[in-house]
């Protein structure tokens, strides 16, 4: 009986060892965890942003044209030989009016554009203007013919989707997708200026230039004009004109044949920051030194006046002292002279706009009223 009770104990105590081995065993393995099952929706947000681009291609393609240029030019043995450059354009009006870029039409001596379905119809230059890099040119519109919907670019923001259409290196009616990336872009092309761009990934590359920038209402916000690149390629940068100069320009040029820029008559200033001030000995205000007024100007006419005393250069630029300071245009502040130069190309030649000014150490309003940029050839 004795050895039958020691011989339960035994295997009592043998089994508690096992439990406690292969419970701690069990408690090292690693655990394993499911991922969750996948969200539905997000397979719908997907087919959504795709069935977005497919139907601004669906309805705007059809609007979207081809633009070919042949230029005459002189090759090495002065012979006279025909050059073809190409970009993108789209119809605005039912009288076949269709925007491009200015640098696709440049000074060639004809014009075709292609519609998809392969439509080829002559062209003819209305007008153009290098400054906004924007043209004008006219088909004979024909029955059926599509019209790209403008929208606004007043109220863009970061991160909303764009679609650009357009030729890349030829390749008709390509469609490419992307984000707004930036705005209010400067960038410097051919030795000018282009203000307030609007900064975009989606791809745009040679021959897309001219075509539209289109936002998820299919609604055209900008005209994509160029692209920053180290190779000539897309590298993620593109800029396009934003369409409400765009249609401020297009109906001057409609109007005119020619573009109008106001002109405040005020050439250079430079930007007032602390360091700046406090070596100088003026006012740590935010707004610029007026450098350079031109003679005869509105603001010349106003009183306004640029320095005198050259006192060497900064950030690259010649310091010029005892000239007012602006501050702001109609009490919106301009920290800087681009700030300025902004706010006055938005107004229209014939505006009255009221500086606000530091003279002499006093705050002041002086009035001019905007005259036509002469500096910009008729």
């Amino acid at each position: 009986m004795k050895s039958r009770g020691w011989s339960t104990i035994i295997t009592i105590l043998i089994i508690l060892i096992a439990g406690v081995i292969v419970g701690m065993w069990i408690n090292k393995r690693p655990v394993i965890v499911k991922p969750p099952a996948p969200d539905p929706e997000s397979y719908k947000a997907l087919e959504v942003g795709e069935a977005v681009v497919m139907r601004v291609h669906r309805d705007l393609s059809p609007a979207v044209v081809n633009v070919v240029t042949k230029t005459l030019a002189y090759n090495f043995w002065m012979q006279v030989v025909p050059q073809t450059g190409q970009g993108t354009g789209f119809v605005i009006d039912n009288q076949g009016h269709i925007l491009t870029n200015s640098h696709v039409v440049g000074n060639s001596q004809n014009i075709e554009v292609t519609f998809i379905g392969e439509r080829k119809l002559p062209a003819k230059l209305v007008g153009q203007d290098p400054v906004s890099d924007l043209a004008v040119i006219k088909i004979d519109p024909f029955q059926g013919m599509a019209i790209a919907p403008l929208g606004d670019s007043n109220n863009l923001a970061v991160g909303q989707r764009v679609i650009a259409i357009g030729n890349p290196f030829g390749f008709q009616h390509t469609v490419t997708a992307g984000f707004i990336s930036a705005l209010n872009r400067d960038i410097v092309v051919d030795q000018r200026t282009m203000i307030g761009m609007i900064q975009t990934d989606a791809a745009i590359n040679p021959g897309n230039s001219g075509g539209p920038l289109i936002n998820s209402r299919g609604l055209v916000i900008g005209v994509n004009t160029a692209i920053f690149s180290q190779t000539g390629g897309f590298m993620g940068i593109g800029l396009a004109l934003p369409i409400d100069r765009a249609k401020k320009v297009s109906a001057q040029i409609l109007k005119l044949g020619r573009a109008v820029y106001p002109w405040s008559g005020i050439v250079s200033g430079t930007d007032i920051d602390p360091q700046l001030a406090q070596s100088l000995g003026i006012p740590s205000v935010n707004g610029f030194l007026i450098s350079m007024v031109a003679q005869g100007s509105p603001a010349y006419q106003s009183g306004l006046r640029g320095g005198t005393q050259l006192a060497g250069s900064y950030r690259g630029r010649p310091l010029l002292l005892g000239g007012d300071i602006v501050t702001g245009v109609d009490d919106i502040p301009t920290p800087t002279f681009d700030d300025f130069q902004n706010l006055i190309f938005q107004k229209n030649t014939g505006d009255e706009v009221r500086l606000n000014i530091l003279k002499g150490g006093q705050k002041t309003v002086v009035p001019i009223r905007l005259a036509e940029d002469p500096r910009i050839a008729r």
